[in-house]
């Protein structure tokens, strides 16, 4: 299908990430809306991060047998379901079963996609495609943030006359979305053969493979670098530059837009770095995640509203830049009927990382400072780059 196939699966992924995303962007106002402390706001990150990673390697295995069109259309509309759970949640303990229901929903997505991209990319431009089909998951990140703040600053509620809070409304409008994309996908893809059938992913077999595992260990640092990142840039503009909720979602939407430039320079490189399949995406990752240290530690150092909003965009380079080469790396590793089961295992990491990371990070900038925990992040995300570089990179 070429590029106009990459177009479909990018815009697929781009609403599965609106609907999920919506979900980070919402965590200020969650927090107002119910009462709850900083910390219990790190449990809707938790709940959705859990639910994801229950399913993932469920979606992978299902992916490798029956193959990624029927996990894209209905994964879709079962996300628009959970989203419209989320809307008419009445109390903070049915909020985050709801967003429990959304996690199982998106478990689709990363094995199915990366599948689809792999499937219609030209040849020899698989790091571009996974990358272009990446920058849906930023885009739609930053269109949750923006979509957030302005129904939270609208009268949507009084309006719809079926939600509790103004915000509420951003996630019904996701869940219409989800529905038409599916409905589009379910007409325009055709997806690849599969085997037909479902076995439990041979993970010890993935495991014998020092460079995947290598990537399992960075991917746990990122993983908890990424969610964290997206779950406390409008908390943290609320409370340390005295701005409102609103210009923390416009903070969080230029992150998410310099992640998206991050994306494409960094798969538009791997591709032109000669050597195995491996080597130019692998060493795009590791310089990635070093550089993520630095946008860390430029936060920590940056006073004021503009400083701080430069410090994050620098940082959304590569935090949020990261993940097109990191599957890039991964499938490359393994054949095209084990992409299910490889995908499963590195996001599995990288949810592992979101599950821990956020409600401690919420714990400590609520005892200690923000900065104290910007700082553990940057030495994490320098340990990630360490790790992909000895197992790896500099082979």
């Amino acid at each position: 299908m070429g590029w106009r196939g990459v177009s479909l699966v990018s815009g697929w992924q781009f609403t599965a990430s609106l609907c999920f995303y919506t979900v980070f962007a919402a965590t200020a106002f969650v927090r107002e809306g119910f009462g709850v402390s900083l910390g219990v706001t790190g449990l809707t990150v938790t709940a959705v991060m859990l639910g994801y990673t229950a399913l993932l390697f469920g979606t992978g295995a299902a992916t490798d047998a029956f193959g990624e069109r029927p996990l894209l259309v209905y994964g879709l509309l079962a996300l628009a379901a959970g989203m419209a759970f989320v809307a008419v949640a009445p109390t903070f303990p049915i909020l985050l079963v709801a967003l429990l229901f959304v996690g199982f929903a998106y478990a689709t997505a990363m094995p199915a996609t990366n599948r689809a991209a792999i499937n219609v990319a030209p040849p020899g431009r698989q790091a571009l495609a996974m990358n272009v089909k990446q920058v849906g998951v930023t885009a739609g990140s930053a269109v949750a943030a923006l979509l957030i703040a302005w129904m939270a600053t609208t009268d949507a509620a009084a309006v719809l006359g079926i939600v509790r809070f103004d915000w509420q409304a951003a996630f019904l409008a996701g869940a219409a979305l989800a529905v038409v994309v599916a409905a589009v996908t379910a007409l325009r893809y055709e997806g690849m053969p599969a085997s037909g059938s479902l076995s439990v992913p041979d993970v010890r077999s993935l495991l014998d493979d020092r460079a995947y595992r290598g990537l399992l260990v960075s991917g746990f640092f990122l993983g908890a670098a990424v969610f964290t990142t997206t779950s406390y840039v409008v908390p943290h503009v609320t409370d340390t530059v005295a701005a409102t909720a609103s210009v923390g979602g416009a903070v969080l939407a230029t992150v998410q837009v310099t992640g998206s430039l991050g994306r494409l320079a960094g798969g538009e490189l791997a591709d032109r770095i000669p050597g195995r399949p491996t080597r130019g995406p692998a060493l795009v990752l590791a310089a990635q995640a070093a550089l993520a240290g630095l946008g860390f530690l430029a936060v920590v150092v940056a006073g004021g509203r503009t400083a701080t909003w430069l410090a994050f965009g620098f940082l959304g380079l590569s935090i949020l830049g990261f993940p097109g080469v990191y599957y890039a790396t991964m499938t490359a590793l393994v054949d095209d009927d084990e992409v299910g089961a490889a995908t499963a295992g590195g996001q599995t990491a990288l949810n592992a990382g979101g599950l821990v990371a956020p409600p401690l990070f919420g714990t400590v900038a609520g005892s200690v400072g923000y900065d104290a925990g910007w700082i553990g992040l940057a030495v994490l995300t320098t340990a990630a780059a360490a790790a992909v570089w000895i197992a790896i990179a500099r082979d």
